[in-house]
């Protein structure tokens, strides 16, 4: 199936707000994935957003909305808590050259990534099965990316236990957050734990919605400590606050 003209210009508009040039390969792509993506959610649950339009403007653009930080050159990249594969594998279907590591904690969904990446014919991108508290503490994915990225998986100073692990030294996590920004102000601690300083905080509007958004750049400035991540589930219980 191929998409109508009206939503493949909404896609490849979105795609120029954040200055990237959509090839009809990149189309056909998307198409597949937004294809794949509903016919999986009748099976399992991945998204609430059933629309065509919706999936385009507030899974795909939105998970563009990174593309800034995210260079189109040779970087590793993992995207912890994936879930339906935002924002990892659209950032993969227009940066080629950057190597993805789709990260979920149930396997049915990983199984719905592996489909994906087939289906699309893409390389350079992988889907794993495992809790971040576990992997993190791997040093097959310790501290072995440039970008770790998360969209709203968990508060910040959670997350920040999350991902800072996986995270090279002088690399950034990129936290996708919505309008509230209550949870920025705990976070003094976990940065302090876990070597990582907040860089920048952009806020900005949806592409096509009024709806706000807010992005988290957090640089890493030191090893995080080996006790941390701690054990599954208790960042979640005791965050670092």
């Amino acid at each position: 199936m191929a998409l109508n003209i009206e939503l493949r210009e909404l896609l490849q508009k979105g795609a120029l707000y954040y200055e990237k040039t959509i090839t009809d390969q990149q189309l056909e792509q998307f198409t597949t994935y937004m294809e794949i993506l509903k016919d999986w959610n009748t099976k399992i649950n991945l998204t609430a957003i059933e629309d065509d339009r919706e999936i385009i403007i507030k899974h795909f653009i939105d998970s563009m909305s990174i593309l800034p930080y995210v260079k189109d050159k040779e970087l590793r990249l993992i995207d912890v808590g994936t879930g339906a594969g935002f924002p990892g594998i659209p950032l993969k279907i227009v940066n080629k050259k950057i190597e993805v590591t789709l990260l979920d904690s149930l396997e049915k969904r990983v199984k719905f990534l592996n489909e994906v990446i087939k289906s699309i014919n893409i390389s350079k991108i992988k889907a794993i099965h495992g809790r971040a508290e576990d992997m993190g503490i791997s040093h097959i994915y310790r501290e072995k990316y440039d970008i770790a990225v998360a969209r709203a998986v968990a508060n910040l100073p959670v997350l920040l236990e999350y991902c800072l692990p996986f995270v090279k030294i002088n690399g950034i996590f990129i936290a996708m957050k919505g309008s509230n920004t209550e949870e920025f102000e705990n976070c003094g601690k976990a940065l302090d734990i876990l070597g990582g300083k907040i860089e920048k905080i952009e806020n900005m509007e949806l592409p096509f919605t009024n709806m706000e958004r807010n992005v988290v750049v957090v640089r890493k400035f030191r090893q995080t400590p080996t006790k941390y991540p701690r054990k599954a589930g208790s960042p979640a219980k005791e965050p670092l606050i």
